[in-house]
Formats: C-alpha cells, sequence, structure tokens
C-alpha cells in the first residue's frame, strides 16, 4: 500500500477555493483506484498550505491512474483553473509498511 500525498502552496487567501476544487474532484479518484482520500490544512505550518492525499494499492496502481485521470472528463473538469490558485507544490510518495 502506498500514500501518495500532493502539498500545495496557494497563494494568499485561496488555499479554501482550492479545498474546494479538491472535494469536487475527490469522488472521481475513488473510480481510479484511490482510497483513504483526505484533504489537509495548515494549522500552524506555512501559511496556505493545502494536501491532498489518498492511499493506492500498487505503485503502478498509481501510474496507469495518473493516465487514465488526464482523459477522464468528469475529474479534468473538476480540477479546471486549479494551477491559478497555486504558488507552488511538490509530490510526496510513501510505502506504508
Amino acid at each position: 500500500m502506498y500514500l501518495v500525498r500532493d502539498v500545495f502552496k496557494a497563494k494568499p487567501g485561496e488555499a479554501k477555493r482550492l479545498v474546494e476544487i479538491f472535494q469536487e474532484a475527490s469522488p472521481h479518484l475513488l473510480d481510479h483506484g484511490a482510497k483513504n482520500i483526505r484533504i489537509l490544512t495548515d494549522v500552524v505550518s506555512n501559511f496556505w498550505t493545502v494536501v491532498w492525499e489518498f492511499e493506492i494499492e500498487e505503485i503502478n496502481e498509481y501510474f496507469e491512474m495518473s493516465k487514465n485521470v488526464a482523459s477522464n472528463s468528469k475529474v479534468f473538469n473538476s480540477l479546471e483553473g486549479y494551477k491559478d490558485y497555486i504558488l507552488e507544490g511538490h509530490r510526496e510518495v510513501f510505502r506504508i509498511e
């Protein structure tokens, strides 16, 4: 099992909008094998940090999901414009031991 975390630094005041976009897109990821999807926001860390994380059984499933999500119109439409709210970001992938 793997944990995938997409960590974003939102533009000032835009974290809430980014959370709304991820909430809309999250149910569509379930159709592609994602489990335990969570959206986290900072409390005492860097301002306007949003984390979108989920679990996936096999790492190859993650890569396959990435390809399929890009061509899924429901996911694509729900994520439309999300980059307008982001200053920077990175991805972390962990094996759950």
